[in-house]
């Protein structure tokens, strides 16, 4: 946690990730004007400290590099120190949108990558088995993870949380997945709101790197708000648990 304190120590990083914030999915000429005091390479230089604590990931869209603002790291520090007193202005503050606006080659997303002591087969059974999930997900999840199979979450009482059909199967590789969910006040959804989740997962030495992106065809749905505060969490969830055996005290 140490350089995501120090990315966050310098004002113009803070103002970076401020303005990600308020539109994700930036190049670098379009944060170079956030900081006109500043060169191109200053900038640069910048982005990199932001990437190397996590804070900062990027996505090639054709010859086009684009900037997403992560919010996962700041999501574990806040776990690590929040109380669950604290719980909902945690979730204001970490609903921290990915973006990707003004772009018509792509749909909006999120984008979310972190970095796991653990390996590619432990991984993918922590996606994939309720052992796993009813600890950090929330629910039980049954599939038999084949392309074309359904798969389904279901809470401790037995009702629907989220379904859909695995389009790729890869394990312990990747996973591409439809994500739906039945029509909520609080939650959006329903049959016109269909997005699309993949599961990245790349070995490197000790630790997994696991890229997860979640797409939304229908656009900035209150489905698509909703998820830009549950998968933060989530994600933090699972990388607590594989790396220390035990719950956040928050999924408990």
């Amino acid at each position: 946690m140490e350089a995501v304190f120090k990315a966050l120590s310098d004002p113009a990083r803070r103002l970076l990730l401020d303005r990600l914030f308020e539109r994700d999915g930036q190049t670098l000429t379009e944060l170079e004007a956030q900081l006109p005091g500043m060169t191109r390479f200053g900038v640069m230089k910048h982005l990199r400290v932001l990437e190397a604590a996590g804070l900062v990931t990027t996505h090639r869209a054709g010859r086009t590099k684009l900037h997403y603002l992560n919010p996962v790291p700041i999501r574990l520090v806040l776990d690590r120190w929040i109380s669950k007193y604290a719980e909902p202005w945690v979730e204001a503050m970490t609903g921290l949108k990915t973006t990707l606006e003004g772009t018509p080659m792509t749909n909006p997303r999120h984008l979310y990558e972190l970095y796991i002591r653990t390996t590619p087969e432990q991984l993918w059974k922590a996606i994939t088995s309720s052992e796993f999930t009813k600890r950090y997900f929330g629910g039980a999840v049954e599939s038999d993870w084949q392309a074309g199979s359904p798969y389904r979450y279901t809470n401790a009482e037995g009702g629907p949380m989220h379904f859909g059909t695995i389009v790729e199967s890869d394990p312990p590789r990747r996973l591409v997945q439809t994500f739906e969910h039945g029509y909520s006040e609080e939650h959006g959804g329903g049959p016109d709101d269909v997005s699309r989740v993949v599961w990245e997962i790349e070995q490197q030495g000790k630790v997994c790197k696991l890229t997860l992106t979640h797409e939304y065809p229908a656009g900035e749905t209150l489905s698509f708000r909703s998820s830009g505060i549950g998968w933060p969490m989530i994600l933090s969830g699972l990388k607590t648990l594989l790396e220390t055996g035990e719950a956040l005290p928050l999924m408990a």
